[in-house]
């Protein structure tokens, strides 16, 4: 890093380097800016590194393993099927490297200047870059703050060797034996189920009624029969109260039906939330407006209230989602260069990489009754589609949801397999908004699991040709 007291001059100067980061800095340069990007740990943020991408390698190695052990009905059988952990770390790892390494490459060849080190805003044109003893002054037209979030510790949680959070459990040496873990959502779950997947012995214990609160009980009743098929362990409506540490592992307490329990494990995942990286840059001495939890207030164009500076992803209001924040990237981005792009958060997708998986984009029936919307729904199930059945994965359903009075699509939701994939159909219809008419009447090829949307909306209409319904 240069040093010195004469600062350096950039148009756009982008804070933090992960999905919402990089896609920011890309588009200003695509849009003809002179760009600079700071990152205080490694390209590619949370995501790229220790979050989205690290954790899908290994809920794939999970998968494979599992598929492997029991494909006895199909045919295939394989006794003696065995789990080399280390190497299914060394896969993850190739995975990341590959990414951030292109990240990295799209990044110097659109002509992003890239400074390591962390930012500390002086005022709302300049930027001061520390970098252990190096600093380094800046000086910007126009900012994206795109810092991104970490996981909320729990006073009794105290993370160590072994109480961890997600970055723990994706980069564990060994594989648990036996693993808590606290907090039913997205990526609780998510990697609950992959190590047990893996042949770990796993427990989740969740403060709510019900794990997977986000989603629809209809939906999230098939991940919780997958997850009980793996010897999973769920425990609701439980308040974690501590954690004993062992010469090899955990007690963990809670309490549960008024009772107080203790269970030993190996390690103990905390996922009970992450909070933004909106703290110790300066942002209350520039005068940047906060809501609430942390997060900074923004307009349609991701636009502060100081007119230069900008905000995107886990940072701001809304889920915490990777394309939410490469979307508001792009947004910011746009907008620094005068054009009259705003955000419309109605087709963006929310997906949980459980098994089978669960995908949601637009309404679902209790937003749309709660909005005052009539409408129509219909499911068809996977268990009636050749594809879903040839690939002897036939639990879940697609679900459509229509506005009553035209046949609107206003939302959708998947569980099964692919539906990660599948969801996209539907963020596209209802983006260009289309009806349940013109799903049914787009050619879906065959057999395919795309089938099933097509099939879906044929019930919504009433027609529909691979289930019968009662007249």
């Amino acid at each position: 890093m240069v040093v010195g007291d004469f600062p350096i001059e950039t148009e756009t100067l982008v804070v933090g380097s992960g999905p919402g980061g990089y896609v920011a800095a890309i588009r200003a340069a695509q849009t003809g800016q002179k760009v600079t990007i700071v990152e205080r740990d490694t390209v590619g943020g949370v995501c790229l590194n220790v979050g989205c991408i690290p954790s899908k390698a290994l809920i794939s190695v999970g998968h494979r393993f599992v598929e492997a052990k029991n494909s006895a009905d199909m045919g295939v059988v394989a006794p003696e099927v065995t789990l080399d952990f280390s190497k299914a770390q060394a896969f993850k790892e190739s995975v990341v490297k590959k990414l951030t390494g292109g990240v990295e490459g799209l990044l110097k060849g659109n002509k992003i200047e890239i400074v390591k080190g962390e930012a500390y805003f002086v005022d709302a044109n300049t930027v001061r870059i520390i970098d252990g003893e190096n600093a380094q002054t800046y000086t910007f037209k126009n900012a994206i703050l795109a810092t991104g979030s970490r996981p909320v510790e729990i006073p009794t949680f105290k993370y160590t060797d072994r109480v961890i959070n997600s970055t723990g459990a994706i980069n564990l040496k060994e594989l648990p034996g036996k693993l808590v873990v606290i907090g039913g959502g997205y990526i609780g779950t998510e990697l609950g189920s992959a190590y047990a997947n893996m042949g770990s012995e796993v427990t989740i214990i969740e403060g709510g009624k019900d794990i997977l609160a986000g989603f629809e009980k209809q939906m999230t009743q098939i991940v919780k029969k997958g997850l009980k098929k793996k010897g999973v362990e769920i425990v609701v409506n439980a308040s974690a109260k501590g954690v004993e540490e062992t010469k090899d592992g955990v007690n963990v307490t809670y309490e549960a039906g008024g009772e107080e329990k203790t269970i030993e494990a190996d390690y103990v995942l905390v996922t009970v939330g992450r909070r933004p990286n909106t703290d110790e840059m300066g942002l209350e001495e520039v005068g940047i407006t906060f809501a609430e939890r942390g997060l900074i207030a923004v307009d349609q164009q991701c636009r502060t209230n100081i007119p230069n500076i900008y905000a995107i992803g886990d940072i701001v209001e809304g889920p915490q989602l990777a394309h939410k924040a490469s979307y508001e990237g792009k947004i910011a981005a746009e907008a620094i260069a005068g054009e009259k792009s705003v955000v419309d958060y109605l087709a963006i997708p929310a997906v949980c990489f459980t098994d089978p998986e669960m995908a949601t984009v637009g309404y679902n029936e209790e937003q749309a009754k709660a909005e005052g919307i009539e409408y129509t729904a219909a499911k068809f199930p996977f268990a009636a589609n050749g594809r879903a059945l040839a690939l002897n994965a036939s639990d879940g359903f697609v679900k459509l949801v229509a506005r009553k009075e035209d046949g609107l699509l206003i939302g959708a939701q998947i569980v099964g397999v692919g539906a990660s994939d599948m969801i996209a159909e539907m963020g596209l219809a209802i983006e260009g908004g289309m009806t349940a008419e013109d799903i049914a009447l787009t050619i879906h090829a065959h057999p395919t699991l795309g089938e099933i949307t097509m099939e879906t909306a044929e019930v919504l209409l009433g027609n529909p040709i691979h289930i019968l319904t009662k007249k």
